[in-house]
């Protein structure tokens, strides 16, 4: 089936709101494209400074990309406690010019520039860096197009949490504690 690569390349942020009380933040990217959607890796660093570097290629059918208007990059934090995540921000690039463009050319490819974060009360706060490159006229499959199914990690659970910390604190005991004699034993 005839159709179009949308490849998105996922370069970093800076600047970006800190959402955590405690703790670094481990931020994420929910990339969407009309109906299909992709998640980034988890990112360690300051809200300061976070690098992805991935990318991602959304196949689109001739009618879905002569309908898609722009593409949405959601920034989440993942909360150390919580199954669920903290928006942090969201930046939408509209693609019309892009897509006719590489009609037109065969190919067109827009190097990572930054895009504004809008947060919740729609003010600005950072940036995001993205890069793009549009195939049009690919040959691409029609079964397993969709929604991509969000993998959790195994590491964002509250349990998984809670064992780690139990296991930090007994490594603590044993490094500190001492074997106590017998002759120290209290008695009862």
């Amino acid at each position: 089936m005839k159709g179009g690569i949308l490849e998105v390349f996922l370069e970093s942020a800076k600047g970006i709101r800190h959402t955590n009380l405690i703790g670094k933040p481990k931020y994420y990217v929910i990339i969407e494209c009309g109906i299909q959607q992709n998640k980034s890796k988890s990112s360690k660093g300051d809200h300061h400074k976070v690098s992805w570097n991935e990318k991602f290629n959304f196949e689109l059918s001739m009618s879905e990309y002569q309908k898609l208007t722009h593409l949405r990059l959601r920034i989440m934090d993942k909360e150390l406690f919580a199954n669920d995540t903290g928006f942090v921000g969201e930046a939408k690039i509209y693609l019309e010019e892009i897509l006719v463009e590489g009609n037109e050319k065969g190919l067109i490819e827009v190097a990572p520039k930054p895009y504004n974060v809008v947060l919740d009360d729609e003010t600005y706060k950072g940036e995001i860096k993205i890069g793009l490159k549009f195939i049009p006229n690919a040959v691409i499959k029609e079964v397993g197009r969709g929604i991509n199914a969000i993998e959790r990690d195994t590491d964002d659970t509250i349990w998984n949490k809670l064992v780690e910390m139990c296991k930090i604190s007994w490594c603590r005991l044993s490094i500190y504690g001492r074997k106590l004699k017998p002759s120290e034993y209290k008695r009862i």
